[in-house]
């Protein structure tokens, strides 16, 4: 697996690639630095993202997960740029419940490219368990609606 990481608005980020496919996202800086073709595509597409010159990633992915997972992160990456939808509108589409829904989340391996932070709750953001948390996830809801139009 090789990995590369790199400084962002939200932190230091971490980018792993397995047999071609990006496999995870992580915070914080990696033990392993080797740069690929793809991992340096996935961090120019990341850092076009932070300066809202990027709204649809086209990379190729291979997240880790059960089923069900598979299927919510499927779902979540219809979800539009600058837009949102709660947990039980997930639910409605993909199966599940709410809280399954926020389990699924919470364990996306490739969070801002499956965009877990674009899920929300009926009454408040909800949880996020990337970066510092909620400030995390708030900063890249305000970042997609600066640069949405």
């Amino acid at each position: 697996m090789s990995q590369i990481s790199f400084h962002s608005p939200i932190g230091e980020i971490s980018i792993a690639e397995e047999d071609g496919f990006l496999v995870s996202i992580d915070w914080g800086w990696g033990s392993i630095q080797e740069e690929t073709p793809l991992l340096l595509q996935a961090k120019q597409q990341l850092n076009a993202y932070f300066d809202g010159e990027l709204k649809n990633f086209d990379l190729p992915l291979r997240p880790y997960g059960t089923p069900y997972q598979l299927k919510i992160w499927k779902t979540l990456q219809t979800i539009p740029y600058g837009e949102t939808r709660t947990y039980q509108e997930i639910a409605q589409i993909a199966g599940g419940s709410p809280r399954s829904v926020g389990g699924a989340n919470g364990a996306n391996p490739l969070p801002i490219i499956i965009p877990c932070h674009r899920v929300v709750g009926l009454k408040g953001l909800g949880g996020y368990s990337g970066g510092d948390g909620i400030e995390t996830k708030q900063h890249l809801l305000n970042l997609e609606q600066l640069f949405k139009k």
